[in-house]
């Protein structure tokens, strides 16, 4: 597989180099999301999670807001930061249900389809143009997905439905989210998803509220907010400092680093067929990111 065309002018290698790391730094992070939200579930239950994780990110942005104003996130679009939201609050309310109920290692692999729904979803409900190649390189995703889930060899989970439920709300959130990137400022769409998100998040909270009774709770609580913002601004960062062609592939390294923290922390050990299925739908993401950058540069380059 080749890279897209690529000069020094363009982006320098130290620019390059940053950009992975950020994006390294980020797919780790988010890896720990998951394991903060495990544990805070073991506490309350994974809807008020998700609340709590939401008004720390929204808490957490609000120093930022004061600082640059509410003029530097003013938007045309609210219906589409609500829109996207709901694909947000959707995915987290689903996820943070699902870490909780099969190993995360596993749930994380399934998760990654997500650029694989986004495909068809762009072609179905945007009418983008989507070619051979990239529809076959979903079906190979897709055929790893099966390989983890062997339907015939053993009964498909309720867990393992509900992460794929989750990536298909994943992938809501990133068609709203290439929407959205051509007026809004990063910052802006992370202020909104998290207002947004806080505000969706609530009711369903209400409704199972409990306060957690170990102090422990709240460490969890705390910690899964600031490292879900801090992931945030990291992929950001990435995006900044390079293409996001050359830095998006380094986001699968949250899987082998979050089959090592599930390992350490809970003992999970993905099994073969996991890891293949995963090598596989990993590899077509990749290929998919790389086509669509290529399509997006051809399309960048002004006729005569």
């Amino acid at each position: 597989m080749t890279l897209p065309a690529f000069t020094p002018a363009q982006k320098p290698a130290t620019a390059v180099i940053r950009g992975v790391l950020w994006m390294s730094l980020a797919a780790c992070l988010l890896g720990l999301v998951s394991l903060l939200a495990r544990e805070a579930a073991r506490f309350l239950p994974p809807f008020e999670v998700a609340f709590f994780r939401n008004l720390a990110q929204l808490l957490l942005m609000l120093p930022w807001l004061i600082l640059v104003g509410w003029r530097a996130v003013k938007t045309q679009r609210p219906w589409a930061h609500v829109r996207r939201s709901l694909f947000g609050i959707a995915a987290m309310l689903t996820w943070f249900s699902v870490v909780t109920m099969m190993p995360i290692a596993e749930a994380t692999a399934l998760s990654f389809s997500a650029p694989l729904f986004t495909t068809a979803g762009a072609a179905l409900f945007f009418r983008e143009t989507v070619g051979f190649r990239r529809w076959a390189a979903t079906l190979v995703g897709f055929a790893g997905v099966l390989i983890i889930l062997r339907p015939g060899f053993h009964d498909i989970e309720t867990a393992q439905l509900l992460a794929l439920m989750a990536a298909v709300f994943i992938a809501g959130a990133m068609l709203s989210n290439k929407s959205l990137a051509r007026t809004e400022s990063p910052n802006a769409m992370v202020l909104w998803m998290g207002l947004f998100m806080t505000m969706f998040s609530f009711p369903p909270a209400v409704m199972v509220w409990v306060w957690p009774e170990a102090t422990i709770a709240w460490f969890w609580i705390g910690g899964l907010g600031v490292v879900a913002t801090g992931a945030h601004l990291a992929i950001n960062r990435a995006f900044a400092s390079a293409d996001a062609s050359l830095v998006a592939p380094f986001g699968f390294v949250q899987i082998p680093f979050i089959a090592l923290v599930g390992f350490w922390a809970y003992g999970e050990m993905p099994d073969l067929w996991t890891w293949i299925g995963a090598g596989i739908i990993v590899a077509s993401g990749v290929y998919i990111g790389q086509r669509e950058a290529r399509r997006a540069q051809t399309l960048a380059v002004p006729s005569g």
